[in-house]
């Protein structure tokens, strides 16, 4: 038996490869599917079994494809609806992979079909659960994401993982490994360990969801407090999940077009494409095409173009670090966004050769920024989340969350000049290019962010832990 976990850091999501005497399950595959193949291949083994665990909502999972490619099954659990062919597997259902069986445990609370797979060893002895978002290490799915299309309520919702959690996952034995489906830094849970692997019995003891004396009423209160609200393209990656998508490859061919400066910016003011700059935060500083938007490929770049453009529909055009385009296009589509139309070819230095118009965003150091603030009370503004800076902040910021930014485009002052950071530069440049394509120009970055901040000794407030904060 071989169990491979696959993690993508950029969605903090983790897939799974599992083989036994020649037979492979896959569950929650990417949208790129050729590494899949090729692990079976050099294993001289077949694909056999899709699982699923959900309808993911933060990415576009890679089943048609696979299925296609492979004439694999796919396997969704108990109330799953999707409209193509699939098996709907039974609670308690097994499917025999080699001498291994997996067994369908209906998980229902983070969505209704939710379903966690329990591998059992040729022995039949449980070796390991496959949790998609129903339990992460340290948290339990968000319940918060399907109660439009089921009608219930977040509480409803977690009343049923409680149910699920108590009734299917911890009575199983301690030893029990468990294989989430993501890891810190995903929007779909609030309190997950940078760990991606542990054992059912630590998580008893770690995780506050599986306290063994909570009450019902105690868990949905603590699994309810505090959830923001989920990025804007999450149901629409649900409905290409549901419903299908484009294979990867005619994507790929649609964006991976070549243009001109001149025919660039054509089909951008012909289109109204969004012209989305994914060189490094760096290179954006010291020009870029005026009222482009920089999300960073560096960067936890999928996710960031998710929360800020939002329609999946929005035609984009690149400009990208050289032998980049292909893997930009690939990473966009992982999150739905399949109408990338080009790029800019040989990137922004042709668009300087051609003579066009650019634009630079004013940037100072930290030390720069504290001798500035020495002269007087200046506007900063923190574009760090909400629990980076309740912990620690620059004494009289402005909080104004990047996740949220157009929410907070009344509070930016159109008479001076303000300043803008974030933990370490990625985050401000974002939030820097968003307000001068609204026509906010009067703004500075600071570069090296809060970090740097703090090295060059400006004043912050005390700091607070964040696992103290509720």
């Amino acid at each position: 038996m071989k169990i491979e976990q696959i993690y993508t850091g950029c969605l903090a999501q983790g897939a799974y490869y599992i083989e036994s005497k020649g037979e492979v399950a896959i569950i929650d595959p990417l949208r790129e599917v050729q590494p899949y193949i090729e692990k079976a291949n050099e294993d001289n083994a077949k694909i056999k079994y899709i699982f699923e665990t959900h309808f993911h909502a933060d990415f576009v999972s890679g089943h048609l494809t696979l299925a296609k490619e492979t004439g694999a099954d796919i396997i969704y659990g108990p109330m799953a609806n999707p409209t193509f062919k699939v098996i709907i597997a039974k609670d308690n259902q097994e499917f025999k992979l080699g001498d291994i069986t997996i067994k369908t445990l209906h998980t229902p609370g983070h969505t209704m079909e939710s379903t966690t797979y329990l591998l059992k060893d040729k022995d039949g002895k449980d070796h390991a659960i496959f949790s998609g978002d129903t339990l992460f290490l340290g948290d339990v799915g968000r319940p918060d994401l399907a109660q439009k299309a089921a009608h219930l309520s977040q509480e409803d919702l977690a009343g049923t993982l409680f149910e699920s959690l108590r009734n299917k996952i911890m009575p199983l034995a301690d030893d029990v490994i468990v294989y989430p489906a993501h890891g810190a830094g995903s929007a779909c849970g609030k309190n997950m360990m940078k760990e991606t692997v542990d054992t059912l019995g630590n998580q008893k003891k770690m995780n506050y969801a599986l306290r063994a004396d909570m009450t019902k009423e105690e868990f949905i209160k603590e699994v309810t407090d505090g959830l923001l609200p989920p990025p804007l393209y999450f149901p629409l990656n649900v409905k290409m999940n549901k419903e299908g998508y484009k294979d990867i490859d005619e994507v790929i061919k649609q964006g991976a077009k070549p243009f001109s400066p001149n025919d660039f910016e054509a089909l951008a003011n012909e289109t109204g494409a969004l012209v989305l700059d994914v060189r490094h935060q760096n290179d954006y500083v010291k020009g870029h095409i005026p009222r482009s938007i920089f999300i960073g490929i560096d960067g936890g770049f999928a996710p960031w173009v998710g929360a800020l453009i939002a329609d999946i529909q929005q035609p984009i055009l690149l400009v990208a670090p050289e032998g980049r385009i292909e893997e930009t296009i690939t990473r966009l589509s992982r999150v739905g966004f399949d109408n990338t139309i080009g790029y800019l070819e040989n990137g922004f230095e042709a668009w300087k050769e051609a003579d066009k118009e650019f634009d630079t965003l004013p940037s100072i150091s930290a030390s720069k920024f504290r001798d500035i603030l020495n002269t007087g009370e200046i506007p900063v503004f923190d574009v760090r989340k909400e629990s980076e800076f309740t912990a620690e902040h620059v004494d009289k910021a402005h909080n104004t969350p990047l996740d949220y930014l157009n929410e907070y485009l009344t509070e930016f002052p159109n008479n001076k000049t303000f300043y803008v950071h974030c933990a370490g530069g990625y985050r401000s440049v974002i939030a820097a290019s968003i307000l001068k394509s609204r026509g906010i120009h009067n703004l500075v970055d600071i570069a090296g962010g809060f970090k740097d901040i703090k090295e060059v000794g400006i004043e912050t407030t005390d700091y607070v832990c964040p696992t103290t904060l509720k």
